[in-house]
């Protein structure tokens, strides 16, 4: 008698603590088998790496479980090296950013380009590719240089960075639209010469609008002398992109970096960008400003940024 109630309490405990371990271990939610490696990377969930992400097709949109466009194959290509699994969580761009410097996510993807202040606040990727001031232009039209766009009507989406740009050309009148689709309505009315939006969208309104009768052109970046003299051309330049992390990610930070480089050097970002129409000459080639931009800020002084030329 006096070692029963001790030895219910012990039975009683092993079997509580077997259901805790039961439940808590066979969870949905958790990847089984997470090597020490992948442990290692630091996410936020051991094996799993939650991607804050907007819709912005064709760079990233969700469908079902899985981010889908040229950054979320990236993403999914890279993560498989990794052993981990996307996790994606649907916000808006400045959601994007906010989640990434609170730590609530492990990265963003999506076109989000490297900026002096943005890495103060969090950590880039090598850049997986470079985006090239892309132009939609009525067809039969050509325009190369910024002196091309001189008079002419030209649009962009509110709050772009080219707004600054277009409001600098010399008699150009502005037309600024809620998204996209103005500037493609707009382009097919023949009321805009000229729309600037992120090439891949351009590509892909070829596709699924033919009627408007649009072509993608690529403007000649202005020179130094020309940014020095108007310093808002500088939005007319290719821009590098990165995946964003937060700041003391500095292992997952690596890790995906090796693996963006790897896909340079194996052909499959050269693939990627030409399974959604890109041009891996406009893609994947630095201009002559990306690696002077980040070496001494948050890249070596050697530092060589990705390129398919090397």
């Amino acid at each position: 008698m006096i070692r029963v109630r001790p030895l219910v309490a012990v039975l009683s405990a092993i079997l509580l603590l077997s259901t805790v371990a039961a439940c808590g271990g066979d969870g949905d939610d958790e990847p089984k088998n997470v090597s020490a490696k992948t442990a290692a990377l630091g996410t936020l969930t051991p094996g799993v790496i939650k991607v804050a992400v907007q819709p912005y097709a064709p760079y990233t949109s969700v469908q079902g479980d899985k981010i889908v466009g040229l950054d979320g194959d990236i993403l999914h290509h890279v993560a498989e090296k990794l052993g981990l699994e996307v996790e994606p969580q649907v916000t808006d761009f400045a959601g994007m950013l906010a989640g990434v410097q609170s730590r609530r996510v492990d990265i963003t993807i999506g076109g989000v380009a490297w900026t002096a202040d943005r890495q103060k606040e969090g950590l880039f990727t090598d850049p997986p590719y470079y985006s090239p001031p892309a132009m939609a232009v009525r067809g039969g039209k050509t325009y190369k240089t910024v002196d091309d766009l001189e008079g002419l009507d030209l649009g962009t989406v509110e709050g772009y960075v080219w707004v600054k740009s277009i409001q600098a050309v010399p008699d150009a009148k502005l037309h600024a639209y809620p998204d996209a689709n103005g500037v493609f309505d707009d382009l097919g009315a023949g009321r805009l010469d000229v729309g600037f939006l992120d090439p891949l969208i351009i590509i892909a309104a070829q596709k699924e609008r033919p009627d408007l009768s649009i072509e993608t052109q690529y403007l000649t970046p202005p020179t130094a002398a020309q940014v020095k003299a108007e310093p808002a051309y500088q939005y007319f330049q290719p821009y590098q992109t990165g995946f964003y992390l937060p700041k003391k990610a500095t292992k997952l930070e690596q890790a995906i970096s090796e693996q963006i480089d790897a896909m340079y050097a194996d052909g499959e970002m050269e693939k990627l960008v030409e399974k959604y129409g890109g041009d891996p000459e406009q893609f994947l080639k630095p201009a002559a400003d990306v690696a002077t931009a980040r070496r001494g800020v948050d890249r070596p002084e050697d530092w060589t940024p990705p390129s398919i030329a090397q």
